[in-house]
């Protein structure tokens, strides 16, 4: 099969999301729909071979992934912090979780707030 497909490119920035469709070649890749649609030179900070990973449809994908017609192909941020690490960090400050309306006690079991 020959022809356009039509993607969407997604970046989003704590305030600003920009969304850019671009035409590419059936077959393209997802590295191809993401150099064409100019993000990268709009955001130097992305970095694909690094920092930054790709998906389609909120999915992890490789740069090489072929894209489909309507594909939404999106460059995410890094994390600021790895949310487990923060988890273990809290727990051995020997932080309270709160679960629901009252707390939970070092034997798990819940009062009343």
């Amino acid at each position: 099969m020959s022809g356009l497909i039509d993607v969407e490119v997604v970046y989003a920035l704590r305030d600003q999301q920009k969304v850019v469709t671009v035409q590419v070649e059936h077959g393209a890749t997802v590295e191809q729909a993401i150099a064409k649609s100019g993000l990268l030179e709009e955001f130097p900070e992305i970095d694909l071979g690094g920092r930054n990973k790709v998906g389609v449809w909120n999915k992890l994908v490789k740069l090489d992934t072929p894209l489909r017609d309507r594909d939404r192909v999106e460059i995410y941020r890094p994390l600021i912090a790895d949310p487990k690490e923060v988890r273990r960090q809290r727990a051995a400050e020997g932080k309270v979780m709160k679960k629901g309306a009252g707390e939970l006690t070092a034997t798990g079991s819940e009062t009343a707030a």
